[in-house]
């Protein structure tokens, strides 16, 4: 750990864990560790007996299921937006170039 890094402590499913971290990161492992926190519990809450690392492994596949429909969903929207700028920049350049006859 350099000096640059701090030590933060999380709690997971009520057990403390240390982890070394850039102090401009503090904030967002504290929020990663409450989600997942979150995400562990509520599939312990769901009835099915699991062991921690069961837990651990269910949330992880969770958390990346969210996350690649996330970044399939903002690809989706990309291709949407890119489509109507590219009919926005057709408009103008129709518009000024029609202008530009006009001035002739």
């Amino acid at each position: 750990m350099s000096d640059d890094d701090a030590s933060v402590v999380v709690t997971i499913l009520d057990k403390e864990y240390r982890f070394a971290c850039n102090p401009q990161e503090r904030d967002s492992l504290i929020a990663s560790a409450h989600y997942l926190d979150g995400k562990m519990r509520a599939i312990r809450q769901g009835g099915k007996l699991l062991g921690t690392d069961g837990l651990a492994v269910m949330a992880a596949l969770n958390i990346t299921h969210e996350l690649l429909n996330g970044k399939s969903r903002k690809d989706d929207l990309d291709d949407v937006l890119s489509g109507r700028i590219r009919g926005i920049q057709e408009k103008i350049e129709s518009a000024l170039h029609d202008g530009r006859q006009m001035e002739l």
